[in-house]
């Protein structure tokens, strides 16, 4: 049983990932099981080349930044399961008892957090009844986002990225992916208002 499973490798996805895997030093995060799918054929980094990104060096390939932010999350939290080369189907059940289905198996998890593209062609079964029209997507691009609250679609069920109706720009996608993170971390805080820094201050 995980406590969250997020579908998707790109911006939004890697992002959550990284500031949800960076609490495991905090009491109520340490025992937290944390995976994400990092299947992104799709992803929209594939193509992109970056000269206006906030702390990213001009010239930067999102086809390197795909590779490079899953070594990173590696490296810095090991303890955060990177599931390769399954297409997630669909998720089933609802919080805090979800099966995330895929290509080749089924996980259990409490939460999910879908940050794959706003395509149509979007299809994840149990989660396709909220897809509505993109809201801030020029209309003859044909993009679509999931219904949602500040990220949160139903109980236990977010949505980050392009995905949660945002502009496709990265530093808005992952911004996204790291609010949906410090929101969990705030449910997983018995509600205490939470986010995680580091620090080059002695403590």
């Amino acid at each position: 049983m995980f406590d969250v499973l997020i579908v998707g490798g790109g911006a939004a996805g890697m992002s959550c990932a990284l500031v949800l895997g960076s609490a495991h030093a905090k009491p109520y995060a340490a025992e937290r099981k944390i995976g994400v799918f990092v299947h992104q054929k799709a992803s929209a980094l594939q193509d992109g080349l970056y000269n206006n990104a906030y702390g990213i060096a001009p010239g930067t390939l999102g086809a390197d930044l795909l590779v490079n932010s899953r070594s990173h999350l590696a490296s810095q939290y090991p303890h955060v399961v990177q599931i390769e080369n399954e297409k997630v189907t669909a998720v089933n059940g609802h919080y805090p008892d979800f099966e995330v289905v895929t290509n080749k198996g089924s996980y259990r998890t409490r939460e999910v957090v879908i940050a794959v593209g706003s395509s149509s062609a979007f299809f994840i079964e149990g989660v396709t009844a909220f897809v509505m029209p993109h809201q801030k997507a020029a209309p003859e691009k044909n993009r679509i986002q999931l219904q949602n609250t500040d990220h949160l679609v139903a109980p236990g069920l977010y949505v980050a990225g392009t995905l949660a109706g945002w502009r496709s720009q990265l530093a808005i996608a992952a911004g996204s992916g790291a609010a949906v993170a410090t929101d969990i971390l705030t449910n997983w805080n018995d509600g205490k208002p939470s986010q995680v820094h580091d620090s080059t201050r002695p403590h």
